[in-house]
Formats: structure tokens, sequence, C-alpha cells
């Protein structure tokens, strides 16, 4: 283990510490200018675009906008908003907030970027439909090696490795609040998530749509009511995130770099904004316009960053002794609502991690599934995937909390890596994409979208206009 753990830590300071902040940074700030601050500009047609009925006419057992949303929510909101955000603050201290907002605010128009892309670039199976990265790969760049080598990535990352660390999170919440046997934990975890990964795309969806809004909900409204009790500690609070984001002060870990290095990690794992993953439930949408899906996505980043993660960093900050604690992860978080709200609000916390970091388990499961189905389809190759994820699922019920942690960043930051650099370079043709939406908005329509409106695009679900609209 110590080996691996080496190798893992080599890696991450390869890729993280020369490479991909700069990168993230530098792509989020290019299509934030190119499409002219799409994430503020249209917020209010993210919200618009949400709530609307969708669903195409004659296919209604299809993925709804509104389903594919929460299924891309339930792999961001998990254990990166309650257990990544505690330990960024309490390593890289409050600095770490204001860098998880940046690459939130940045990173929500390269979220908006790569779900139209993925709504683009999708294909059709039976009356669902699959895309994202490894798709659009290799429709927009006619590169399947390219495609298959991002597959391969993001099934290790969501499917394995991440899934590991959702258990392990749940596992150290339930030992450090009821004293549950780990192992115990885990044969339980593995035999939900199979009842639910053998149930398809729907199943998912509807499983999804049902946690993730009551779950973030109530813990929104907890949240809120211990900001409300402590009301007077904000001002200084804010003080202190900006100090020690821009290095005015010290902070564990080594100052400023520490803060941006943990703030924009966690603020990746936490919202996925470029990392390559939420496309892929971009693209099961059924919606009349690509756009739609990629404001909702866009959205979905201000959701998980600006209100969840941030309501666990203002709770765990109001309270004593997070920094240079001996807890990890999760276990800060259930500390400090047990400092807010009395000695059994930890339960509440395990609680809410049991449902955010589960609903997180059958998210990561479909990206891995879509991918492989775009490697191969095959029913062996997608049963041994199965078994791997239930597998994973066990092993990080019982592993340590770093090694899970680290190989969670690794496998991550490789993804992000290669899929933000196909986005910059194909991103060109999601700005046709938006200004057609945009004129088609301002013209009073419901925003149709036809293939020759993109240059060279082959699709057999965006069919050309009708040729009585040609003019239009």
């Amino acid at each position: 283990m110590d080996i691996l753990e080496k190798i893992v830590s080599f890696g991450n300071d390869l890729i993280w510490s020369n490479v991909l902040i700069f990168i993230l940074i530098g792509v989020g700030l290019y299509f934030t200018i190119r499409s002219r601050f799409v994430q503020f500009r249209l917020f209010g047609e993210m919200v618009h675009v949400l709530t609307e009925k969708d669903t195409v006419k004659g296919r209604k057992k299809s993925v709804s906008s509104l389903q594919a949303f929460f299924i891309s929510t339930a792999s961001r909101v998990g254990t990166g908003n309650l257990a990544g955000v505690a330990s960024a603050v309490s390593i890289g201290g409050p600095g770490a907030v204001f860098w998880m907002w940046v690459i939130a605010l940045l990173g929500a128009a390269s979220g908006f970027v790569e779900s139209t892309l993925a709504q683009i670039y999708k294909v059709r199976d039976g009356d669902d439909f699959r895309g994202g990265p490894a798709y659009y790969m290799q429709r927009a760049l006619n590169a399947r090696w390219l495609g298959i080598i991002f597959a391969v990535l993001i099934t290790f990352s969501f499917g394995l490795v991440f899934n590991s660390v959702q258990s392990n999170t749940i596992a150290l919440a339930f030992e450090n609040s009821f004293d549950v046997n780990r192992w115990v934990l885990g044969a339980i975890l593995t035999v939900a998530t199979a009842i639910i990964i053998f149930g398809g795309v729907r199943r998912i969806a509807v499983v999804s749509q049902i946690i993730v809004p009551i779950m973030a909900g109530i813990y929104l409204l907890v949240a809120a009511y211990v900001l409300i009790v402590n009301f007077t500690e904000i001002p200084a609070m804010f003080a202190l995130i900006f100090q020690h984001a821009f290095g005015l002060k010290e902070v564990t870990g080594g100052g400023v770099g520490a803060a941006m290095l943990l703030g924009i990690k966690r603020g990746l794992f936490s919202n996925e904004a470029g990392m390559g993953s939420a496309p892929n439930a971009a693209a099961t949408a059924d919606v009349s316009h690509p756009v739609k899906q990629g404001l909702i996505q866009a959205l979905g980043v201000f959701v998980d960053t600006l209100l969840i993660a941030t309501a666990t960093a203002f709770m765990v900050m109001m309270s004593n002794g997070y920094v240079d604690s001996k807890l990890d992860g999760v276990q800060l978080t259930q500390e400090a609502m047990n400092q807010h709200l009395g000695s059994g609000a930890g339960i509440f916390v395990a609680v809410a991690v049991l449902l955010f970091a589960f609903s997180s388990i059958i998210g990561n499961y479909y990206y891995g599934e879509t991918n492989i189905e775009f490697i191969k389809s095959s029913k062996t190759a997608l049963l041994i995937y199965r078994l791997a994820v239930l597998g994973m699922v066990m092993f990080g019920a019982k592993a340590g909390f770093g090694i899970v942690w680290g190989m969670a960043d690794l496998s991550m930051g490789l993804m992000a890596l290669l899929n933000l650099i196909v986005i910059a370079i194909i991103g060109k043709v999601a700005f046709v994409a938006l200004k057609d939406y945009r004129d088609q908005r301002k013209a009073g329509k419901d925003p149709q979208f036809y293939a020759d409106t993109i240059k060279g695009l082959k699709s057999d679900i965006w069919t050309d206009r009708p040729v009585k609209d040609k003019s239009n």
C-alpha cells in the first residue's frame, strides 16, 4: 500500500501542481469571455429551462431534461460536498473556499460547453440516448482512439475509484455516529447498489430524482439555520476567507499555494465542471435544443458549489478546532454539526452522507456504463464492470481515507486534462449553437435545433431544417 500511495502522490504532484490548475482556470476564463459570460448573462434562462416540460412529443418514455439534471447532480452532490470541502478547509485553510468559488464560477462556462457538445453529438440507444466526451471526440474530431482512452479513464475514475470514495465516506460517517462495523456496512451498500445498477438508466434517473432534491433541501435548511444563529460571525468569516486566499495571513498547509490547490481540487471533485462527467448525463436528455442542457448543467455547477459545498464550508469554519484536526473528511462536518446543533446532529450528517453518497454511487455507475457501451456493446463486459463496481464499493468501505482520495484526485486529473484540451479545440461548435438558441428566443420561439446549423454535422437525431424553414 505504501508503494501505491507514493505512486499516486507523485502523479498528483506532477499533474495538479504543474499543469491542470492553469488549464482549468485558463479554459474556464476563455469560455467565459468567448460566450460573453453565458453562466451569468443567462442565469434566468437556466431556471426557466429547468422548469419547462421539454420531452419531445412521441417519446414520453425518454429521460427528461429535469431527470438528466438529477442524474448529473446525483453524481456531483456527494462526498465532495460534505467530506472533501471539510478536508480542504482543514488542510488548506479558509482560503480554499475562495478558490473553490473561482473554479465554480469559471467552470460553469466549461460545463455549459461540454454538455452542449454532448447533446449535439449524442447517439440513439433504443428509446434512450447516449453521449459524452468519448462520443464527441469520435464524431467531432474523427478520433475514436481518443474517445476510447477517455472512456477507459472515466469508467475507471467514476465507476471504480470515485465509488470507493463514496462508500469510504459513508463508512466513516456511520462508524463515527453509530460505531457500525465497516465490513457490515460495506456489504449492505454493495447489495443496495446491485439492486439499482441492474435496473438500467431509468431506474437510476428515478432514484436520483427522489433522493437529490429532498436531501439537498433539508441539508440547506439546516445550514441556513446554523448561519442565522451565527449571523454575527459571517463578516469575520468572509474576511478570513479572502485574507487566506491571497496569502495575507499564513494558513495551515503552506500558504496561498495550499489554499489554491486544495480549493480547486475539491471544487472540481464536487462540481465536476470541465471534467467530462456531467456531459454523459446531459446527453441522455430528450430536448428540442442542445443549449438547453448546456444551461441546465451550468446551473448544476452553481447549485453544487455555491450552495451545498459552501454551506458545508461555512459550518465547518464556524466550529472550533477544524485546523489541525485529527478527524478525516466527513467526520469534521459531523463534529461541526455537533457543536452547532447538539450531540445528535452528527447522526443527521451520517444520514445525509448515506443518501448523498449513495445517489453518487449510482450516478457514477451510469457514467461508466455509457462509456463501456461506447467501446463495445457487450453484455459480458457490462457484467464484469458491474461486478467491479460492487467490489470497489466494498473495498472503499474498509480502505484508508488518504489512499482513496489520492486515487480520486489522480484519476479525475487525467480525465479533466484530456477533456479540457478537446473542448477547447471544438468549443466553437457550442457557441454556434448558443447563437442559434438566442436568435430563436429573441424571435419568441421555443428553440428547435437542426443538424445543418452546424456545418458538416451528421446525425440520426438532429435532422436538417425543413425546406420551408431554410430561409430562417
